[in-house]
C-alpha cells in the first residue's frame, strides 16, 4: 500500500501534461522563395518527472501530399521548459501543411498548421473564358430590362442607435423580389447625403437590419435570392443551394444573385440621401465572394472589403476541400449527362479570380491559413489577378474567419477614404 506522501506524487504525475506552442519565424507565416523556413517550438513540461521523446515535422501540399519530415530527439527534465528550432528546406512558391508532433514518455500531440512561400507570384493556371465579359454583360442587359419597382418601408419601432430603419423590396432578375434593410442616421438635414456600406451576404444567412455609432454613414444589407427574407421562388435545401441550376451557366443561382447585388447598387442611386459616389461592398465567405464579383461587374462600385471569399481558382479546387465539392458530387448523381467537368467549366464564368481583374476600384481581401473551404493558394490566385490598389491581411492560425482588426482595419480604411473624420 502507497503511503500518503507517495500516493499524492503520483497523482501528481499522473496530472501532468507536456504545453507546446509552435510560433513560425514569420510573423505570417508567409517566407521568401527557397529560403530556409524556421519554426519555434516551446515544451513545458508540467510532469514531475523526466520526459524523453522526440519532435518531428512532416510537410505536405494542400492537396495532402507528403514532401519533406525530420524527427529530433529531446529530453525535459522534470518541471523543466525547453524550446526546439526546427529548420524546414525551402520550398517553390505556394502554401503547405506543416504537423508537428511531439512524441514523450507521457505525453503525445500534433499541432497543424499552414505556412506560406512567396505567395505574390501565384497565379492560376486556369485562364478566364474568352466570353466572360459578353456574359456578365448580357446579364446586365437582362437586368436593365427589368423595372425595379423599388419599395422602402420605414419600421419605426425597430430604430435604435438613433437610426431609422427601412425595408427595401425590389425587382431582380428574372422579375425576382429580393429584399434587403438599410438602417440611417437620423438628422435635421435634409440635404445631407450619407456614404454607403453595403453588406452581402454569406452562404445561407439570413442579414438582419445592421446598427451602429457610425452617425454619417448609411448601412444597407442585401438578402440575395434564395436567402433570407428573399425566398419566394427559390426555397432550396440549404445543402442544395451552391448547385441551384448549375447545369446551365445562364440559369445558375449565383448569376441572379450577383444581378441582385447590382441591381442593389441601381437602389443605392435612386436615392438622394445616399452618397452615389462612395460605396463600399464587403462580405465573408459567399459575401466575399459576392462582394468581388459585384465590384468587377458594376464600377459604381468604389470600396471592396472581402473576407474569404469562395470560388476562387474554381477548377484548383478538387482534391483541396470538401465543400463544395462533395455537394457538386451529389448534383452530378442527380442529373444526367452531367460531370464534374461540366460543372467546373460553368463555374468558370463565376470564378472570383475572374471577377478579381475586373475591378477598379481600391481592394482589401482577409484570409485564414487554415481554411478548409477557400484555400490560401487559391485565395492568392484571386488577389493577385487584381489590378487596383490592394492590401492583404493574413491570420496565419484561423480557418474560414477573420479576427476584430479585421473589421476594424476595414472601418478606418472605409472613413479614411470616404473622408468621414
Amino acid at each position: 500500500m502507497l503511503d500518503i506522501k507517495t500516493a499524492k506524487a503520483q497523482a501528481e504525475e499522473d496530472e501532468g501534461e507536456v504545453v507546446i506552442a509552435a510560433q513560425p519565424q514569420k510573423k505570417d507565416a508567409i517566407f521568401s522563395a527557397n529560403s530556409s523556413i524556421q519554426y519555434k517550438v516551446d515544451l513545458d513540461n508540467k510532469y514531475n518527472t523526466i520526459q524523453s521523446g522526440t519532435v518531428s515535422y512532416q510537410i505536405s501540399s494542400l492537396s495532402n501530399k507528403p514532401l519533406t519530415n525530420r524527427s529530433v530527439n529531446v529530453s525535459l527534465g522534470k518541471k523543466s521548459k525547453r524550446t526546439v528550432s526546427l529548420t524546414i528546406p525551402g520550398q517553390a512558391s505556394g502554401f503547405y501543411k506543416i504537423s508537428i508532433m511531439v512524441n514523450l514518455s507521457d505525453y503525445d500531440d500534433t499541432i497543424k498548421r499552414v505556412f506560406g512561400v512567396a505567395p505574390e507570384v501565384i497565379r492560376s493556371e486556369h485562364a478566364k473564358p474568352a466570353d466572360f465579359d459578353a456574359f456578365w454583360q448580357k446579364a446586365k442587359d437582362e437586368l436593365a430590362q427589368v423595372n425595379p419597382e423599388f419599395k422602402v418601408t420605414e419600421y419605426p419601432d425597430s430604430s435604435r442607435d438613433n437610426r431609422r430603419v427601412y425595408g427595401i423590396e425590389m425587382k431582380s432578375l428574372g422579375g425576382i423580389t429580393v429584399r434587403g434593410w438599410m438602417t440611417i442616421p437620423k438628422t435635421s438635414n435634409h440635404r445631407k447625403k450619407f456614404p454607403v456600406l453595403l453588406g452581402l451576404p454569406g452562404y445561407q444567412v439570413n442579414l438582419k437590419p445592421m446598427f451602429g455609432s457610425d452617425e454619417d454613414l448609411a448601412i444597407i444589407v442585401l438578402n440575395v435570392r434564395g436567402q433570407g427574407n428573399s425566398r419566394d421562388r427559390i426555397r432550396t435545401l440549404r445543402d442544395d443551394y451552391i448547385f441551384y441550376n448549375l447545369e446551365d451557366k445562364n440559369r445558375y443561382v449565383m448569376r441572379g444573385a450577383i444581378m441582385d447585388c447590382v441591381r442593389m447598387i441601381d437602389f443605392i442611386f435612386s436615392r438622394e440621401e445616399l452618397d452615389h459616389d462612395n460605396i463600399m461592398v464587403s462580405g465573408g465567405s459567399m459575401g466575399g465572394f459576392l462582394s468581388i464579383a459585384t465590384a468587377g461587374v458594376d464600377h459604381r462600385v468604389k470600396l471592396c472589403s472581402a473576407q474569404n471569399p469562395i470560388l476562387c481558382d474554381v477548377k484548383n479546387l478538387p482534391g483541396k476541400v470538401d465543400w463544395p465539392l462533395k455537394d457538386f458530387n451529389r448534383y452530378i448523381r442527380m442529373q444526367r449527362g452531367l460531370n464534374m467537368d461540366k460543372i467546373l467549366n460553368n463555374l468558370s464564368y463565376f470564378d472570383t479570380k475572374n471577377f478579381a481583374s475586373n475591378i477598379k476600384c481600391p481592394t482589401l481581401v482577409g484570409i485564414g491559413l487554415l481554411d478548409h473551404l477557400a484555400p490560401p493558394d487559391n485565395e492568392y490566385a484571386a488577389y493577385n489577378s487584381l489590378n487596383v490598389k490592394k492590401h492583404m491581411i493574413i491570420f496565419r492560425d484561423l480557418g474560414h474567419e477573420v479576427a476584430l482588426y479585421y473589421k476594424e482595419y476595414e472601418g478606418r480604411w472605409m472613413r479614411d477614404t470616404f473622408g468621414l473624420f
